[in-house]
């Protein structure tokens, strides 16, 4: 009898773990698929086939059942989600994710495990870093992509809090990370969060971890806490510090002003290490690129800094209406008004984006060096559509047209925008 199997001489089926072993990260049990895991570590595993013989519904369905069960009964599990065709268990340290007709086209079951906890220690973070975590940082970003590490690095940063002397909470959905035992872990109230958020103001949390930011009213959740003095993390799916941000600020989520009283720390996480921190501040100031001679121009700026070492990479600010981001490090800065001719882009030449939106448009800003020119637009090295940049160094494209949407979705959903200038 295989591991993992129904034993079809008796029928019995084996526990999930059998499943698992000490290097496993998770495991994908799909209908008519043999069983696959995800074995490795955050940033360096890979998919292998447990088998070359096919799961049936029947044998599924029997571990689903037998899974939901388990959770129903055992203290330390419990049943997240349970809709028609969807459910989500925690079954111990197990997350585990069900799904079926009518909801998915053939029964899933796909588990995972947790194989790396870790403390703030095992990081290995600068002593200036540290003391920001100490003193002052108080809102606080987690970014990186599905598989990064972001939620080890975030139970490993409650935990620090908590030895610190703080009280700290999670509000999560579903309730996975793995932290000890004085953390209290809270989910949805009646499925809302804003509702979770407001029983937790009663509890009075020097810090909570918010696991994780994905719609508006999350985002909204968040900065409301972080508004009332609770010290906030938040873990969001995002390609590079600069997406998450973008995420906050999408649709008027949070206001320009209030950005670095939201958050004045964005740690991302690759490969399960802080690869980089960035730390943002407010100035009135004449952005960066503008002339001397437009001093009236002068403005709120959210200034987006590499914490190591201080240097200015973005600036975000109002400029036309429209909530613009900047790079300015590493690139010429953009120029607004006359300032004498610039050097083109070259023919299959990397473009330094930014990319805001509002209800109506996505404003695509290249800089006036591009301006004129056919820009490719890839989400995650996939190409999306071609656009042509304007006079004043952007493009803005109507929110409803498919070039839109498939922009919005894109960065939505947590994807790397680049630029090449087409060949």
């Amino acid at each position: 009898m295989k591991r993992g199997w129904i034993d079809k001489e008796n029928e019995d089926l084996l526990r999930l773990e059998a499943f698992f072993d000490d290097h496993t990260m998770s495991v994908h049990l799909v209908e008519n698929n043999p069983p696959r895991a995800k074995r490795g570590a955050p940033g360096d595993w890979s998919l292998i086939e447990l088998s070359d013989r096919l799961l049936t519904y029947e044998e599924l369905d029997t571990l689903a059942q037998a899974i939901l069960e388990t959770a129903r009964y055992d203290r330390g599990s419990f049943v997240e989600i349970e809709e028609e065709g969807a459910a989500v268990v925690q079954l111990r340290n197990y997350r585990i994710a069900i799904a079926m007709p009518p909801f998915a086209d053939k029964y899933e079951i796909s588990a995972i495990r947790p194989i790396t906890k870790l403390t703030i220690d095992d990081y290995d973070l600068s002593p200036k870093l540290m003391k920001r975590f100490e003193s002052r940082a108080e809102g606080i970003l987690i970014s990186g992509s599905p598989g990064s590490g972001k939620s080890t690095f975030a139970a490993a940063l409650a935990e620090f809090y908590s030895h610190q002397g703080n009280v700290v909470k999670t509000l999560e959905q579903p309730r996975d990370l793995q932290v000890e035992e004085a953390i209290v872990q809270y989910s949805p109230l009646d499925g809302s969060m804003e509702k979770a958020a407001d029983v937790l103001l009663l509890v009075r949390p020097d810090f909570v971890i918010y696991d994780e930011l994905r719609k508006t009213v999350d985002f909204e959740a968040y900065s409301d806490l972080r508004s009332a003095g609770v010290g906030m993390v938040g873990i969001v799916h995002a390609g590079s510090s600069i997406d998450a941000l973008q995420r906050l600020i999408h649709g008027g989520r949070v206001e320009l002003g209030q950005i670095p009283s939201t958050v004045d720390t964005v740690i991302h996480i690759e490969a399960g290490l802080v690869a980089k921190v960035s730390s943002l501040s407010l100035k009135i100031k004449l952005p960066t690129g503008m002339s001397t001679s437009q001093r009236d121009l002068s403005r709120p700026v959210v200034e987006v800094r590499d914490f190591e070492t201080g240097i200015l990479e973005f600036e975000m600010f109002t400029f036309g209406g429209e909530r613009i981001v900047v790079p300015v490090q590493g690139e010429k800065p953009p120029s607004y008004g006359r300032r004498g001719r610039q050097e083109r882009g070259a023919p299959g030449e990397t473009v330094p984006l930014s990319v805001s939106y509002s209800k109506k448009k996505v404003t695509v800003y290249a800089g006036r060096k591009y301006s004129k020119q056919r820009i490719d637009i890839f989400a995650d090295g996939q190409y999306l559509f071609t656009t042509v940049i304007g006079r004043n160094g952007e493009s803005s494209i109507r929110i409803k047209t498919r070039q839109g949407r498939t922009l919005v979705d894109a960065m939505e959903e947590g994807a790397t925008i680049t630029g090449q200038v087409s060949r």
